[in-house]
């Protein structure tokens, strides 16, 4: 039997839905030190406890006008973000990479990614135990998915978190600890040497950003700007079109 890959796609992009809703809840909860299984979903206003049937992903924001339906509080349009955006990069993973072992591995670093980028953001911190976790199943992961060597991930991660930690440590305070924590799971989970890769662009992406903001007042030499998420979009390209860039790059001279 044939299926249409159209509908494997919408089936991905469905899953990332719901997925999604679950990464909200992480981001909402890890921070705060609650668990994100045990206590049942609530409203952040009110707390509330939040009906099956204001749990469909994207649906129940949009159907409820984005207010609680206990309290009448306007609900973050983080959470349909969050969820549209896990949707988007579920379907384009399976997309470019197939119904494959290396698409369980990507799909779990999108999610943590999602999860890092919308903490950083919000509270200018990358949580410990979501690098501790994601490194143990990255482990597994790797094993699973057998596109990298031991040697590769570990020179991966290596490169990444040097090629932060050295600035960081000849400029006091350009660097947090987190944002080191991060670019060394990315350098894991990518290997040699899109790992580094996805931290160069990081760093390009973050330096044009920073320079616009600062050039444009919106934001002064000071002012602290979370790093996270320009590691997420760097990881992005870097994971699905690496040996690409990189051939591209090394094709110039």
């Amino acid at each position: 039997m044939i299926v249409d890959e159209r509908i494997v796609t919408a089936i991905f992009f469905f899953l990332g839905l719901i997925i999604g809703s679950f990464l909200n809840v992480c981001i909402y909860r890890l921070p705060r030190g609650e668990s994100v299984v045990i206590t049942p979903s609530h409203c952040p206003a009110c707390g509330s406890r939040i009906g099956a049937r204001d749990l469909f992903p994207l649906l129940s924001y949009l159907w409820l006008k984005g207010r609680c339906r206990a309290c009448g509080k306007r609900i973050s349009p983080q959470y349909p973000l969050v969820e549209l955006l896990t949707g988007l990069l579920f379907a384009s993973a399976y997309a470019h990479t197939g119904l494959t072992a290396l698409l369980l591995k990507q799909l779990f670093l999108v999610a943590v990614l999602i999860v890092v980028s919308f903490i950083d953001l919000k509270y200018l911190i990358i949580p410990d135990r979501i690098i501790v976790f994601s490194l143990a199943c990255g482990i597994l992961l790797n094993l699973f998915a057998g596109d990298l060597s031991l040697l590769s991930a570990v020179l991966g991660l290596s490169a990444a978190a040097a090629f932060l930690l050295i600035p960081a440590l000849v400029y006091r305070g350009g660097m947090g600890g987190g944002d080191i924590k991060l670019a060394a799971l990315i350098g894991f989970f990518l290997g040699w040497p899109n790992g580094l890769l996805a931290v160069f662009l990081s760093c390009l992406l973050g330096a044009v950003t920073g320079i616009t903001l600062v050039l444009t007042g919106l934001k002064g030499r000071k002012d602290a700007i979370p790093f996270g998420p320009y590691l997420a979009l760097g990881t992005l390209p870097a994971m699905f079109f690496g040996d690409k860039l990189l051939a591209w790059y090394l094709g110039l001279f």
